[in-house]
């Protein structure tokens, strides 16, 4: 009997793209001397509302109920029975009603469990300088990096995990003769799983005493092959990490991905209030082409300036009471902070808490500070502090750019210096005297059309 593993895979390969069912028309035509009776409109299938969603947000969806264990088809953004049976039994193992349609509520949950999960493992797209190509790595499974111009090999400290980027050149390759040529390399893998199309070519089995899954991919005369190794014992952790990384590795990213995705309709972001009267301090890309900038709890508020150099933006509210600005005037003398900030609501269950998370800053190139790992969404703004409660700078969320620079950080900060100085160009004096993050930083919504 094929292995669950191998079920997942041949669904991941494949898409198993599902027919959507059209509701029958409940129109009709009576006598008219015969009195009819009003019939109710069908209730909408669930096939229809997902089909109503945004891509991206069924791209989302799919990738949170495969992080989670229910989905393993195709993370493809298509409408199908498999995803809509995966929402069912994620709602029925909660306890709730099977509708295959998320309330808010489930979606915040969900999307919190599936990011619990990527947390867990340290789930990172990245760019492998030597290929070009993008891939999704556990960061914290294989935090060991050895690179050439033969490609990657990220690896477990004990080399329970294995992950490989091979790339190579072959005369007038074919993915039916690739597939055959690594059925027999390295000698003894046996495999159990095989799926050969004209663009790509899926093997899986065993190699050893580990489990692997091979995915390849060529364009011209290049091959390129992502390999997951990994120790039977590690397979209920790896099976999820193995869909991501299968749907995520794009061997040869075009110039046509290139570039931020659109910008969502509604977005959320924080705040750091830095004057008693009502001056605030965020990140600008998440406040810019807003119709409409909310401070929940405070009302409008007026986008006064912006540096695009620094992704700052200045954010006034008027007639406010009970702000409590923060102190920005220390300097951190750590790496390590606490980024404090507030979470999308899709994160956290439709709520609004503050909260922290810890991150290292690091330089990178061109004088940028990347912060690792990477705030949730809904963080770009926050305030970053030290333990020491010093003041370190603003964090800042960077849209995910495909194909894009190899070093392109995730999350970058803004430093304290730079901070002040913007504040300062736009009149602003700083009053705060509290370290305490939680209290002054808001959440800032942005509208768009």
């Amino acid at each position: 009997m094929r292995s669950v593993l191998s079920a997942t895979l041949m669904a991941a390969a494949m898409g198993m793209a599902q027919a959507q069912m059209t509701p029958p028309s409940t129109a009709g035509t009576r006598p008219k001397t015969v009195a009819t009776v009003p019939i109710r409109p069908a209730l909408q299938k669930p096939e229809d509302t997902a089909g109503a969603m945004a891509q991206a947000e069924r791209l989302a969806l799919q990738s949170d109920l495969a992080w989670v264990g229910e989905y393993n088809g195709a993370i493809s953004g298509d409408v199908s029975e498999r995803m809509v049976n995966a929402i069912k039994e994620f709602q029925k193992k909660r306890g709730g009603k099977p509708t295959g349609v998320l309330n808010p509520q489930e979606r915040g949950v969900l999307a919190d469990t599936a990011r619990r999960k990527q947390e867990g493992v340290g789930w990172r797209i990245v760019t492998e300088p030597a290929t070009g190509a993008r891939l999704g790595i556990p960061t914290k499974l294989v935090p060991q990096l050895t690179s050439d111009a033969a490609g990657a090999k990220w690896t477990s400290p004990t080399g329970t995990v294995q992950v490989l980027l091979a790339r190579r050149k072959e005369a007038s390759p074919t993915t039916a003769k690739l597939a055959e040529q690594e059925k027999k390399e390295p000698a003894g893998r046996t495999i159990d799983y095989t799926v050969v199309k004209p663009d790509f070519f899926v093997l899986s089995g065993m190699q050893g005493l580990k489990k692997f899954y091979l995915r390849g991919t060529l364009k011209g005369d290049e091959v390129r092959i992502l390999t997951i190794l990994y120790d039977q014992a590690m397979q209920t952790t790896i099976e999820p990490v193995v869909i991501a990384m299968s749907s995520a590795f794009n061997a040869f990213p075009s110039a046509v991905q290139a570039g931020p995705p659109p910008r969502k309709t509604v977005e959320y972001a924080t705040g750091v209030v830095v004057s008693d009267d009502g001056a605030i301090v965020t990140d600008r890309v998440a406040t810019d082409d807003c119709i409409a900038l909310t401070i929940p709890g405070y009302g409008n508020a007026d986008r006064v300036a912006a540096d695009k150099e620094h992704d700052l933006a200045l954010l006034r509210i008027y007639g406010a009471r009970g702000l409590k600005p923060l102190n920005i005037a220390g300097q951190a003398t750590q790496t390590a902070l606490d980024i404090t900030g507030i979470a999308d609501p899709q994160n956290q269950g439709g709520g609004a808490a503050a909260s922290s998370v810890k991150a290292s800053v690091a330089q990178i190139g061109g004088g940028d500070q990347a912060l690792s790992p990477a705030p949730a969404l809904g963080f770009s703004g926050a305030a970053a502090l030290d333990s020491g409660g010093r003041f370190a700078g603003i964090a800042v969320l960077k849209p995910v750019i495909v194909a894009g620079p190899a070093n392109a950080a995730q999350a970058a900060l803004v430093p304290a210096d730079t901070v002040r100085s913007f504040l300062k160009a736009h009149g602003v004096t700083v009053s705060g005297d509290s370290a305490d993050a939680k209290a002054a930083v808001v959440r800032v919504i942005c509208v768009r059309k």
